[in-house]
């Protein structure tokens, strides 16, 4: 997969990044539970992709779950 730039990001495409990769987080974490799961190495690379993601958010100071709230409702 390649890999995604986060500091190029819009702050808006930044909180959506976030949430993506929180989703695909679950959704591998349940696959790996039920042993659905065939690459695991992907499990790996979502958590650093989504570390990435939020160490920029906190460095621009955005506040991701509340930006994540307000893009739901």
């Amino acid at each position: 997969m390649k890999r995604t730039n986060t500091n190029e990001m819009q702050d808006p495409e930044l909180v959506e990044f976030i949430g993506e990769r929180r989703q695909e987080l679950f959704n591998l974490r349940f696959q790996h539970a039920t042993g659905q799961l065939e690459n695991t190495a992907r499990l790996r690379d979502a958590k650093r992709e989504l570390a990435r993601g939020l160490t920029v958010a906190h460095a621009r100071q955005i506040d991701v779950d509340r930006e994540l709230k307000r893009q739901k409702s």
